[in-house]
């Protein structure tokens, strides 16, 4: 595509020309590479002073973040994994290590959450689409948990609630939509009804977004001021959709003053590295700087999901605060203080130990008793057949954050059994390889596409190579010493929200189906 041609498409979804960046300029100063961490995964800290985004990779929508005196402790949307909500740690807010997850019980699709700490107590707000959606609150004494079974507070309407305190103390949950609704002393029910409160700001009529869809409402205190931060124009769709805007108040009651220099945070060309930014929270560092976290689509990468970024922010002299880190292309400084964590965790696994559910692997829309259909025995995840193929088996997945990876496993099925591995977006959408005693079977568009003979019976190593959107598959029968590759190549750059919806991601993942039991061994995985 040339020049002109560039410029003219970028300026057909940014809707103003007055705001557009050269796609040119955009990505005429090209970001050095991530550095690597575990399994080779990239990792934001550049070990020199810096930090390049995306701050944790993959998945890692609504980010909802807490400071609690020294630590950090943040969670995103889960949907239909469970177990779901795990909780992030971190020292220094660029170092992130998972923990444990909070929900167990499938209560529906999880989005937008509120995480909170009042009175010693941890609570999270949880928004589910089900038959009714409502919004769900669970507790704990610690960050670990255990937490509470759920508590369903019957809001039907609403997504995305923030837990908010008032300078008289009340205690409120704010709601998509400007509403809000008033939470009893406990935090665990709710007093009246829902009442509208605030109006947002309205972007110009030709910039082009999803929707208007005001949401993800964050409530903060500085100073004199509540600060309310909401999301318009839209999860995704056009790149320049999504965006941050807010407005401030003297009291949590109101009324709300726009912020003068809305919007805050939006992608304004094509060519950015980040597109759909918005959902943002404020945090303060342990240096006293403060920073805006959010998330993102990568550009080209919508099959990675919403990812969680890192934007430094300033006060201004008029009580504002704005936006510092541009486009997010280039590293940032990072805050000084607090301690390094190891980031992330490998996805490699020789199952030796319990199975890491919830902070490494989770189930797909898992029935009431999935937890029986997999355990640990002699080094091999041993996982019952579940359906007839991986659309109805409730696979086992994982969150993979680069744009080119590969995953390798021993599977041996069970007679009457099938298995193999799998780039999972829903049940309706997926790709993958997978074997029964007599013949392969090719997932394709979420469909079995092919079914070659194998030659090879029940046990294989299989490997699954997805280098930026071109997959193939690989065969070893002699555990990994030689291989060879199947003759059947994939490209699922379109699998994805923007095709399918459920703002999910493709993930790697494993499934057994039909009949018996499937034994997994040495699950090594690398990023590219």
């Amino acid at each position: 595509m040339d020049i002109s041609r560039r410029e003219a498409f970028a300026a057909a979804l940014a809707g103003s020309a007055a705001a557009l960046v050269r796609p040119d300029e955009a990505v005429a100063k090209a970001a050095p590479d991530w550095k690597r961490g575990f399994d080779n995964q990239r990792v934001a800290d550049l070990g020199n002073g810096q930090f390049l985004n995306p701050l944790i990779s993959g998945d890692r929508a609504d980010p909802a973040v807490l400071k609690d005196g020294a630590d950090y402790y943040m969670t995103f949307s889960s949907f239909d994994s469970y177990p779901g909500l795990t909780i992030w740690h971190s020292r220094d807010l660029i170092n992130w290590q998972p923990r444990k997850a909070a929900l167990s019980k499938n209560i529906g699709s999880v989005w937008a959450v509120s995480l909170e700490k009042h009175n010693g107590r941890y609570f999270l707000y949880i928004p589910v689409k089900a038959k009714p959606n409502s919004i769900f609150v669970i507790w704990a004494h610690h960050i670990d948990g255990p937490w509470s079974d759920p508590i369903d507070l019957k809001l039907p309407n609403h997504i995305d609630p923030c837990h908010a305190v008032g300078e008289d103390g009340s205690r409120w949950l704010f709601l998509s939509g400007g509403d809000r609704i008033r939470l009893s002393a406990d935090g665990l029910s709710t007093v009246g009804e829902v009442e509208h409160v605030y109006d947002p700001w309205r972007y110009p009529a030709d910039w082009e977004v999803e929707s208007f869809s005001p949401e993800g409402p964050k409530i903060h205190r500085h100073g004199d001021w509540f600060y309310m931060i909401t999301a318009v124009g839209g999860t995704a769709g056009p790149p320049t959709g999504h965006m941050v805007i807010a407005a401030r108040s003297r009291s949590i009651h109101g009324p709300w003053e726009q912020h003068p220099r809305n919007p805050l945070v939006r992608t304004v060309s094509a060519a950015e590295k980040w597109w759909s930014r918005g959902h943002a929270s404020l945090v303060e560092a342990p240096d006293g700087s403060w920073w805006s976290v959010y998330h993102g689509f990568e550009n080209g990468y919508w099959t990675l999901g919403r990812q969680t970024l890192l934007d430094p922010i300033e006060w201004t002299r008029d009580g504002w605060f704005r936006m510092k880190g541009g486009d997010l292309s280039q590293p940032i400084r990072k805050p000084k203080g607090g301690t390094a964590l190891p980031h992330g965790q490998p996805l490699s696994d020789d199952f030796s130990k319990p199975l890491l559910l919830g902070s490494k692997w989770n189930i797909f829309k898992p029935t009431p008793d999935e937890n029986r259909r997999q355990r640990i025995e002699d080094s091999a995840l041993v996982l019952k057949a579940s359906g007839t193929a991986p659309s109805d088996s409730s696979p086992l997945l994982l969150i993979a954050g680069d744009q080119a990876y590969q995953f390798e496993c021993d599977i041996e099925i069970a007679p009457g059994g099938n298995a193999g591995l799998l780039l999972f977006y829903d049940e309706k959408l997926y790709c993958g390889l997978g074997f029964d005693e007599k013949r392969f079977i090719t997932h394709q568009y979420g469909i079995a596409r092919g079914r070659p003979a194998n030659p090879h019976g029940r046990h294989l190593r299989m490997r699954l190579v997805n280098n930026r959107h071109i997959v193939s598959f690989h065969i070893s029968t002699d555990k990994g010493a030689t291989w060879s590759r199947f003759d059947r190549g994939m490209e699922v750059s379109g699998y994805h929200h923007n095709v399918r919806g459920g703002f999910l991601m493709l993930r790697p993942g494993l499934y057994s189906a039909g009949e018996g039991e499937t034994r997994f061994r040495n699950f090594r995985f690398r990023a590219l």
